[in-house]
């Protein structure tokens, strides 16, 4: 076991930062099997090596946190616990822990260093392939960049889509015109967009076709230049559709397609869209994918927990 003692300056600080009854120091052992002693403001760690280099790491992030008079939480000591446990080194750490997406209701900081390494390729690269589980904040954090670039003015339009009712799209039988029978499944879309603007922004954007919300088929025909494009659960296309989708792709513009592969709907023997995409384009340069895993999940502690059981047994089945 080894053994770390570190000083921070500020009392008034550090008190912020410890939360009442030490409760994020005491969530920070917790996460990372340490333990925590803190008198004024010298904190002393112990525990495996890695483990307290992490806690060292995720205690001086939210110390810069707390200096900028940023709130500090349970979320954010997961936050700051799970950016550091996912990088090498501290100046990685806070390098991801500085990124942050500004929109009209609120900063949106990443969650962990997936989720920041994210952030960092749709900044990056024209194409971005988005993987994993639910809950992982993959569309959150691709529609929370769209919404910081449209403000910044840097594109001029955000369109997300997604497939409705599996791949074929068969909206038939539902009741009511196009659009009641598509908004049910495109309400994660606008669920994240009232998030981060003021309601009678996004209502006026939609109106003015600044913002759109369609169903996967819509995008036929059509070059969308200028635009942030988000296609979400991607796994339900068929190849023909994502390279329908992917062609689309006009000048100045971002493409990010999101999906699980262990959720696809489609009928038996009908090949993903999404898997096909990636093994079509893994060589072609300016396109890149991000995978998240169970640590990645930031909703309620037991999705992650879920999540993890099904990778698992998925594994398992693999090997057998």
């Amino acid at each position: 076991m080894a053994e770390l003692n570190m000083e921070l300056f500020n009392n008034q600080l550090v008190q912020k930062l410890v939360g009442v009854s030490d409760s994020n120091l005491r969530l920070i052992e917790k996460m990372l099997n340490v333990e925590i002693l803190c008198f004024g403001n010298q904190v002393s760690l112990k525990g495996n090596p890695k483990d307290i280099e992490d806690a060292k790491n995720a205690i001086n992030i939210l110390y810069e946190k707390v200096s900028k008079s940023i709130e500090i939480g349970e979320q954010e000591v997961k936050a700051a616990v799970r950016i550091c446990s996912g990088t090498n080194n501290e100046n990685e750490a806070q390098n991801l822990n500085e990124i942050v997406l500004k929109t009209k209701k609120r900063y949106i900081y990443p969650r962990s260093a997936t989720q920041a390494k994210y952030i960092q390729e749709m900044l990056k690269n024209e194409l971005v392939f988005g993987l994993g589980p639910a809950g992982t904040g993959k569309t959150y954090l691709a529609v929370a960049l769209a919404v910081s670039m449209m403000l910044e003015g840097a594109i001029d339009k955000i369109i997300l889509s997604r497939p409705a009712v599996e791949a074929g799209e068969n909206l038939g039988f539902l009741p009511g015109d196009l659009k009641e029978k598509v908004d049910p499944y495109l309400r994660p879309l606008y669920d994240a967009l009232y998030e981060m603007l003021p309601a009678d922004v996004v209502d006026k954007k939609l109106a003015l076709g600044e913002i759109e919300i369609a169903p996967l088929a819509f995008m036929r025909g059509r070059t969308l230049s200028n635009a942030f494009v988000i296609l979400d659960e991607a796994q339900n296309t068929t190849p023909m559709q994502m390279k329908m989708f992917l062609t689309r792709l006009g000048e100045n513009s971002r493409m990010v397609v999101n999906g699980d592969l262990s959720q696809v709907d489609l009928p038996r023997g009908t090949v993903s869209g999404l898997r096909d995409a990636l093994d079509t384009l893994k060589n072609i340069n300016n396109i890149s994918s991000v995978t998240f895993g169970a640590s990645d999940v930031v909703r309620h502690g037991l999705v992650a927990k879920i999540v993890k059981a099904y990778e698992e047994k998925t594994k398992k089945m693999r090997d057998e």
